[in-house]
C-alpha cells in the first residue's frame, strides 16, 4: 500500500478481499498488526483451498487473527457442500429445542475449526417482526423475542464448546424494516422504550451469556439518534449497548462498503466516526479501493488525538482479550474429517423434518 500503518490502527480492521489467493497488500498489513480477515465464497473453490487459505492468513500474521465466515445455515448467508446443510435459522426457531440448537452450533463449529475458521457471523438475533423484511426470511429465529433470546443463547454456547467464537448480529436489529442495508439506509422510528422490550432482548441474554462479539446494524433509528445510523451512533453503541446493556465484549461494525452507509459516507469518515461512537474494530469487505482511504482516515485522527485514549486502551484490551480466545481455541483443532461427516448429516435431517411436522400440525406460535 506504499506505506506502513501502525499496528493500534489496523487492529481496529476487519478485511475482506477478492480471488482465492491472498494478496500481496493484504498479507502485509496481517503482518502489520491487522485484526483479521473474512472469507466468502468467492474466496475458495474447494475444501482444500478453504484449509490452505486460513493457514496462509495466520502464517501471514505470525500469531492468531480473526479469521471469520458467515454460517448461519440455510443457504443464504452458509457454506455448500461437503459442509454440512444446516437447517435454516427459521427451522431452529419453529423446532424451539434449546439444546438442540446447542448442539447444532457445536457440530458447525467443530466443521469450521477444522478448517482454520475461529469466528462465526452468528447467530443473527433479528426479530422476524415484518414479513416483507428482506434481511429475516429464513434467516430469523423467530418473532418472539423471548424465544429469540433462548435460542440465540444456545446457539452462542454451542459455538463456544466447539472452540469457535460467535457473534450476535445485527445489533439493534433490523427485523421490522423492508430495505435491505446492502443496498440503502433501513429506517426504524420505535423508541428506546420499544427497542429495551423488544428488540433488544435477545441482545441482553447474549450479553448476559458472555458472547464475545456483537456485529451492528446499519440503520437509522430517528427518535433516538436523528444524525447517524446505529453503527456510527454513539448514543446506541457507547450510550446503549455499553453502558447500559454493558457489554464487555468487542463491538464490530458490519461492512462500512454497504449501501447503507457507502451513499452516506466516504470510507475515511465512515470508518473514523464508527471507531469515535464506541466501535472496536470495523470491517470493509467488498471493496478494496476503500482500504486505503479508511486506513489513512483512522491513522490521521489518531495522530491528531482525535481518539479519547483511555477509550482507545480499552478498546486495545477488548481486542487483546479477544485474541487469548482465539489463540487457546487453535490449541486442539478437529480432524477435517468432520466435516459434513454422517453424525452432522443425521443432526441436520432430524431438525428439518421436526420442523416440518411443527408447520404440518400448525402448532407454531409465531406472532406475524
Amino acid at each position: 500500500m506504499g506505506s506502513s500503518f501502525t499496528s493500534t490502527v489496523l487492529e481496529r480492521f476487519l478485511l475482506g478481499f477478492e480471488g482465492t489467493s491472498l494478496p500481496d497488500e493484504l498479507r502485509v498489513l496481517l503482518k502489520q498488526g491487522l485484526a483479521g480477515v473474512a472469507i466468502f465464497h468467492r474466496n475458495f473453490e474447494r475444501l482444500e483451498g478453504l484449509c490452505a487459505l486460513t493457514q496462509e492468513i495466520q502464517q501471514a500474521a505470525g500469531r492468531p487473527v480473526l479469521v471469520g465466515i458467515d454460517q448461519e445455515g440455510g443457504t443464504r448467508y452458509a457454506l455448500k457442500e461437503p459442509f454440512t446443510a444446516w437447517p435454516t435459522p427459521t427451522e431452529l426457531g419453529l423446532v424451539d429445542d434449546p439444546p438442540l440448537v446447542e448442539r447444532t452450533a457445536q457440530a458447525m463449529a467443530a466443521e469450521l475449526a477444522a478448517v482454520g475458521c475461529n469466528l462465526n457471523f452468528a447467530p443473527m438475533l433479528d426479530l422476524a417482526m415484518n414479513p416483507a423484511s428482506p434481511v429475516t426470511t429464513d434467516r430469523s429465529l423467530g418473532a418472539d423475542p423471548h424465544k429469540v433470546a433462548r435460542l440465540g443463547a444456545a446457539f452462542i454456547r454451542g459455538l463456544e464448546s466447539g472452540g469457535v467464537l460467535a457473534c450476535a448480529k445485527h445489533y439493534p436489529g433490523h427485523g421490522d424494516t423492508q430495505v435491505d442495508p446492502h443496498v440503502d439506509l433501513p429506517v426504524f422510528n420505535g423508541t428506546l422504550d420499544r427497542l429495551n422490550q423488544v428488540e433488544l432482548v435477545p441482545f441482553a441474554e447474549a450479553v448476559a451469556v458472555g458472547v464475545p462479539v456483537i456485529m451492528t446494524a446499519h440503520i437509522l433509528l430517528p427518535q433516538i439518534d436523528r444524525e447517524r445510523p446505529a453503527s456510527l451512533s454513539q448514543k446506541m453503541l457507547s450510550g446503549t449497548l455499553r453502558r447500559q446493556m454493558r457489554f464487555e465484549g468487542v463491538i464490530l461494525a458490519d461492512d462500512l462498503g454497504m449501501g447503507a452507509i457507502a451513499r452516506r459516507y466516504g470510507p475515511g469518515d465512515a470508518a473514523v466516526e464508527t471507531l469515535l461512537a464506541g466501535t472496536d474494530t470495523a470491517m470493509l469487505c467488498h471493496d478494496w479501493s476503500a482500504v486505503r482511504p479508511a486506513l489513512d482516515a483512522v491513522e490521521r485522527a489518531f495522530q491528531q488525538g482525535r481518539f479519547s485514549q483511555a477509550e482507545w486502551q480499552s478498546s486495545h484490551a477488548r481486542i487483546e482479550r479477544l485474541r487469548t480466545r482465539v489463540a487457546a481455541a487453535t490449541r486442539e483443532v478437529p480432524p477435517l474429517g468432520v466435516v459434513g461427516c454422517t453424525e452432522h448429516r443425521a443432526l441436520a435431517a432430524k431438525i428439518r423434518e421436526r420442523a416440518a411436522k411443527v408447520i404440518t400440525s400448525g402448532t407454531t406460535d409465531e406472532r406475524r
